[in-house]
């Protein structure tokens, strides 16, 4: 038993110092620190972000796209190299404004509420709405005939607005651009309306899908910057005027397919086939292609949840102890605890620390707050499991410790832990094979975990099952030693050779 408390407490340390040692990036925004970096580090969701960016075919562990390409020659321009920062797309704005990288750029559209939160460069493109149906579809034509129909879009995207102006429209929101075109192909769906680059991509290629109409509305994609970086606005501004000029924006979109003459008019505003086609090579790479990424993202679900596991150990075991054996107010404070984080959602409680905690001028990187956020709250399930245990143990076991003159404190490491722990092992070992699972709550807070990277390879290659297979499969590699040692470690305690 000392033997195994040992091993969870090396490891507890070990967590604290590996990620108290993991820099958050970046400091605080600007040019000249920027350049002093070396480097232009900008957000993005890569799941599900073709066109925009997304794996290679080719090589997984590297990211494409046209908004790849446009980053790219921004930080040329700047002088330094360009570092894509994954964050999932629905919180790139409070990442953006916690200051977890220097701008963000991932199709997100200019409206009048997203500017009241951050700046905004120029345009760097001008999109439509595309509406979608099945090849089979002969009623819908347009968007004015989506009254009463199913339509799936993205949750804040310019395209749900349209849809609820429309009235009379059952809209299904989806989080990732792959699924409604999956789901309108199935038949679950009657059309979808998204912008024309994902339609692009995903639709057009399709054989089971075809556009229903020319594309409606018009909109612009602008690179968002904090409010206050009026510096790198500026010269964001100035070099998205240069590469259109000199040709090199045009460029960029002709290679992916999305050059129109629409675009035309993002000279006013400053002052197809080729997705298909990579689609195709995605579906087609072999699955060993895609191991390193897989790999890595286990390496890191492995991590977190062997140091979130170490600390939940140990601060439910402190937890228990002061909650059967602590005088009030640390009883109460205890109880408290353990209630707050069992009746609380984990995710919210992720959260909280992330992007929480800034507003009181705490900021925690995302390792931090990953290690912190489980710990915590398994924490709170291991204490009620050390307290099953400690309640099993006769009342005579304390009782036989007191008239060997044990004090209270001797009696409870010396007696009653130690049959407590091993009556709740089999708990424990369960919590932690659950807490590998939970791991992937942490891809909000921009940790790129197995199943963060599973969604970012699946929605770029459209295999949902053999990945799925293969991720299941590192899942299981990875729980069932687990299993085999609580068997033994329960033979042990109980001293049965095994």
């Amino acid at each position: 038993m000392k033997h195994t408390l040992r091993i969870f407490s090396l490891l507890l340390g070990l967590a604290i110092v590996l990620c108290w040692a993991i820099p958050r990036q970046p400091e605080e925004g600007g040019i000249a620190k920027i350049k002093e970096r070396g480097f232009l580090l900008w957000g993005s969701d890569a799941e599900g972000g073709a066109p925009y960016v997304f794996p290679s075919p080719d090589d997984p562990s590297k990211l494409i796209g046209f908004e790849v390409d446009l980053a790219g020659a921004i930080a040329r321009e700047l002088g330094v190299k360009a570092r894509q920062s994954q964050n999932a797309w629905d919180s790139l704005v409070p990442a953006l404004q916690r200051g977890d990288f220097d701008f963000a750029m991932n199709g997100i559209e200019i409206t009048p509420q997203r500017k009241q939160e951050i700046l905004f460069s120029a345009p760097y493109y001008i999109y439509t709405e595309q509406l979608t149906v099945r090849k089979d579809e002969g009623v819908i034509q347009s968007i004015e005939d989506l009254k009463g129909k199913k339509v799936g879009t993205l949750s804040g995207a310019a395209a749900q607005d349209i849809l609820e102006d429309i009235g009379g429209v059952d809209i299904k929101i989806y989080s990732g651009q792959v699924e409604p075109y999956e789901d309108l192909a199935l038949g679950r769906l009657d059309a979808v309306l998204l912008d024309l680059p994902i339609a692009a991509y995903y639709a057009k290629p399709n054989p089971m899908l075809k556009y229903a109409g020319p594309p409606a509305g018009e909109g612009f994609y602008g690179i968002a910057i904090r409010k206050g970086d009026d510096e790198l606005k500026r010269a964001v501004d100035e070099i998205l005027l240069r590469l259109l000029k000199s040709g090199e924006l045009k460029s960029i979109y002709q290679k992916w397919d999305l050059w129109n003459e629409k675009q035309e008019g993002l000279l006013l505003n400053l002052g197809g086939p080729a997705g298909g086609a990579r689609l195709e090579e995605s579906r087609n790479a072999p699955l060993h292609t895609f191991f390193p990424m897989l790999l890595k993202g286990a390496g890191i679900t492995i991590f977190i949840s062997t140091a979130s596991m170490a600390l939940a150990i140990s601060l439910g075991l402190a937890l228990t102890v002061l909650r059967l054996y602590g005088r009030p107010p640390l009883s109460s404070l205890a109880t408290a605890y353990i209630e707050l984080y069992r009746g609380t959602p984990l995710l919210i409680q992720l959260y909280i620390l992330y992007y929480g905690l800034p507003n009181i001028g705490i900021s925690l990187s995302p390792v931090v707050a990953a290690f912190l956020g489980l710990g915590m709250n398994y924490a709170a399930y291991e204490a009620e499991i050390y307290r099953a245990g400690i309640m099993s143990v006769p009342k005579g076991q304390t009782e036989a410790a007191f008239s060997l003159g044990m004090t209270q404190t001797v009696a409870l490491r010396r007696v009653v832990l130690p049959q407590a722990l091993r009556i709740a092992t089999p708990g424990i070992t369960n919590d932690f094979i659950a807490l590998f699972k939970d791991s992937s709550l942490v891809s909000v807070i921009a940790m790129v975990e197995l199943t963060k990277t599973y969604g970012i390879l699946a929605a770029s290659t459209l295999r949902f099952f053999e990945l799925g297979l293969i991720v299941a499969l590192l899942y299981l590699a990875m729980s069932y030693p687990l299993s085999v040692f609580a068997r033994r470690l329960e033979d042990r305690l109980k001293g049965v050779k095994g």
